[in-house]
């Protein structure tokens, strides 16, 4: 981390106790710890913002006929789906 940036963060005294505890109990240091914390935030945020983007894009009317279509090849053994044979 050659670009990495010091940010100075206040935590309430009961989560840093926790970060300390869990960053140990992990192997890691606490600057590693809350790192990783606040990349899986990001990520999932980042995440959450790609699908509702997918899903302002989607056609719904072109997805609702190809699911309604007939044909194709029955499930194999395992892949029914629950209640059909």
């Amino acid at each position: 981390m050659n670009d990495a940036k010091t940010y100075p963060l206040r935590l309430p005294q009961s989560l840093k106790k926790a970060v300390e505890r869990l960053s140990r109990q992990d192997g890691t240091s606490i600057n590693q710890f809350v790192a990783m914390a606040v990349a899986e935030k990001v990520s999932a945020l980042e995440t959450a913002r790609y699908f509702e983007d997918r899903k302002a894009r989607a056609d719904f009317k072109a997805f609702d006929k190809i699911m309604k279509r007939r044909g194709g090849e029955r499930p194999r053994e395992g892949d029914e789906m629950p209640g059909h044979s």
